[in-house]
């Protein structure tokens, strides 16, 4: 990089070089100053979504005086070393990876080609002691996303992952590796089951078979996704994004009034939904749309709508561990200590407390309620935790069976129902019942879901790939998640497949972007879901246990989804007014439609915390079309939309400069197919692409 220093510039003539000359073409006020520019002369960071580098016009006008010959270029860190000032050069340059099949393009935050190199300059003989102190600070921010541009203007993304993308260490660490990714989002996987199906009436034998079809579909949806989708290395599963409308379905109208075990009604009106919902997600990737729809998806469109799925469940979090204090609250408290205050204690190198702070706080807080349910603390003479409410006639059990109810752990009834092997099948429920008021509803929260997984599609890529994805490739994995989401359909898992958002935490924390590993985990899923005896040990898990990790994934979600505001610039009034303007009423407006017409004589037979997703009984919206009232009524309560909607329109509406708005990066589809390692990276697997070279909207 040319120094500032005006007595030490290069000389203008045959400098640059042709290989940067190429960067940037050598304007009026490049030949006067001799400046050899490193980036393409973009001034932002999210003007291009190009890899290679856009060309500047040769029309620029001599006169502008306005232009920063500093612009785009990061200013050289000046040091105090043994008394002496030492600038950039001095440092010895950040190694990209190595990679055989393609050159190295650095990148700026959200992914931009900014400037080209071959090779990497020569390193320096020594290391002065302040990019020592430099690369130790870097060591210590394991578990961040990365964000930073180095002092050469090159990512230093890789440097911190153990394995990337198409990294193949070996069976023994992709197996270890592989283990760890799908128990640090365990939480993720199996806890839907455990609110949706005692929602729906079911017991402890259906609770067991759903959460065998969840890990059964969690297995295959992933090994479809990383083989023909976006082909990151992204889990697949149950996703937060589906509850909301799944708890308003369950407690629909027609429902309420069902006596007896309704499972399976339920359960059929469930997956209609799901199965129209998904040819509309279908639809939207393979025929391109999507790659329209990116136009509309920014940063701090998809940030408050992510953040409002998280945030809309706090009438069911604290409400549901107050039923058994005793037990919640240690959950929640070891969870936090695990993630937050040891989270920097590693054991052989790694760092168990922070990957492993859900399953940990699970096991110890399921073992202790084990424990004081076999020494009888939860059992009370002659009370039937069984028995109808109705039958209840002691005021002493009536005043103690809820805690039976939430307290107990039955793991031996839950095992004693379950069998040891069971083979999920396609309408095991039996056929599906289509309704097209639930099924436009779970249309719009298809949409949702695509905006959850175009941000994990971005950060995941600059983590582990050597380019964010093209939009012919996202609009693919998109489609994929809709085929995905109508196999869950068919199988019955109360909820749609999508790609799960922790994803990005998880990878950042464990180092591990590995595609293999995450198939080895996922056919590790698929062997255990056909045992029946492990979805009925993970049915024994108590509601309020459920409850305590559910307050700190949905935690994680509220700030994964806010994370991605370090895309744009955070601190602009614009932005700032338009993500607190959509939080607030993505929480205010469901409000009103929740509490309109509930009065303290209302009997709505459900317990406090499902009363928000009965409002199609009794919303404002009264029209002569029963269907229309169900399909606004319920839309319009459910907080992710109207996040959504304010988000979308004023960020598309209200003026502001790509950079202020942190517009999404995506590869340029004709360059990417020059970059062998691109094409590496998402190309389709067995020669599959070739087929369907002519389908240029779903692919590179």
């Amino acid at each position: 990089m040319a120094s500032s220093d005006p007595n030490k510039r290069p000389r203008p003539g045959p400098w640059p070089p042709a290989a940067e000359s190429a960067a940037m073409p050598p304007t009026t006020w490049a030949k006067k100053t001799g400046f050899r520019p490193k980036f393409s002369g973009e001034t932002s960071a999210s003007d291009s979504g190009q890899i290679g580098i856009q060309q500047q016009s040769t029309r620029r006008r001599e006169s502008d005086t306005s232009l920063d010959l500093e612009a785009g270029r990061v200013r050289p860190r000046q040091e105090k070393v043994n008394g002496e000032t030492t600038g950039e050069k001095d440092k010895p340059p950040v190694r990209k990876r190595r990679d055989s099949d393609g050159g190295g393009v650095a990148k700026s935050t959200n992914g931009q080609a900014v400037g080209t190199t071959a090779t990497a300059e020569p390193a320096a003989a020594a290391m002065t002691a302040a990019a020592a102190r430099r690369v130790s600070r870097n060591e210590e921010v394991l578990d961040v996303l990365p964000q930073i541009v180095d002092d050469d203007g090159f990512m230093s993304r890789h440097s911190h992952m153990k394995y990337e993308l198409r990294d193949t260490p070996g069976l023994v660490p992709i197996g270890l590796y592989g283990f760890q990714h799908y128990l640090s989002i365990l939480g993720s996987l199996i806890l839907i089951p455990l609110v949706i199906v005692p929602a729906m009436g079911g017991n402890y034998e259906d609770t067991s078979n759903v959460v065998s079809t969840v890990l059964l579909m969690s297995g295959v949806t992933t090994l479809l996704h990383t083989s023909f989708g976006s082909r990151l290395p992204l889990i697949q599963g149950p996703s937060f994004v589906y509850l909301a409308p799944a708890l308003a379905i369950i407690n629909s109208p027609e429902f309420l009034a069902l006596k007896g075990n309704k499972f399976k009604h339920i359960m059929k009106e469930l997956q209609g939904a799901l199965i129209i919902s998904s040819a509309f997600q279908v639809i939207l990737g393979y025929s391109g749309l999507m790659s329209v729809l990116l136009r509309l998806i920014n940063p701090v469109v998809v940030a408050p709508t992510i953040a409002a799925v998280g945030l809309s469940f706090y009438s069911y979090g604290f409400p549901q561990i107050g039923t058994c204090l005793e037990i919640g609250a240690v959950q929640i408290l070891l969870v936090i200590f695990f993630s937050l205050y040891l989270r920097k204690i590693s054991v052989l190198g790694h760092r168990v407390f922070l990957i492993y702070a859900v399953p940990l706080g699970l096991a110890i807080t399921w073992a202790v309620a084990f424990l004081l349910t076999a020494v009888g603390v939860y059992s009370y003479t002659g009370c039937d935790v069984n028995a109808p409410v109705s039958h209840i006639i002691s005021d002493h059990c009536r005043e103690n069976i809820p805690k039976m109810k939430h307290c107990r752990v039955d793991a031996l009834h839950a095992l004693g129902s379950a069998p040891w092997f069971r083979f999920p099948y396609p309408l095991q429920w039996g056929m599906p019942v289509f309704r097209w008021k639930m099924a436009l509803v779970m249309c719009v929260v298809s949409i949702i879901s695509s905006v959850d997984s175009v941000g994990s599609y971005h950060a995941s890529s600059l983590l582990v790939a050597s380019r964010p994805p093209t939009p012919g490739v996202l609009s693919r994995g998109i489609g994929l998640e809709g085929l995905c989401c109508l196999l869950a359909g068919l199988w019955g898992t109360g909820t749609g497949s999508s790609t799960l958002t922790e994803n990005v935490h998880t990878i950042a924390v464990t180092k591990m972007g590995s595609r293999r590993a995450i198939e080895l985990g996922a056919c590790v899923l698929i062997v255990l879901s056909l045992i029946g005896k492990v979805g009925g040990f993970i049915a024994s898990i108590p509601d309020v246990i459920v409850a305590g990790l559910l307050c700190f994934m949905w935690t994680m979600l509220t700030a994964l989804g806010l994370s991605n505001l370090r895309y744009s610039e955070a601190g602009s009034s614009r932005n700032i007014i338009i993500v607190g303007l959509s939080l607030f009423l993505s929480l205010s407006i469901p409000a009103y439609f929740q509490q309109y017409g509930i009065t303290p004589k209302s009997n709505l037979h459900v317990p406090s915390y499902f009363q928000p997703y009965v409002v199609a009984s009794h919303g404002p919206i009264r029209t002569h079309f029963g269907g229309l009232n169900y399909i606004l009524n319920t839309l319009l309560s459910l907080h992710m939309v109207i996040a959504f909607l304010v988000a979308v329109i004023l960020d598309n509406t209200v003026p502001g400069s790509r950079q202020e708005r942190g517009v999404y990066v995506w590869s340029d589809p004709e360059t990417a197919k020059r970059e062998p390692a691109v094409a590496k990276d998402y190309g389709l697997p067995f020669r599959v692409g070739k087929l369907f070279r002519w389908v240029k909207w779903v692919g590179l």
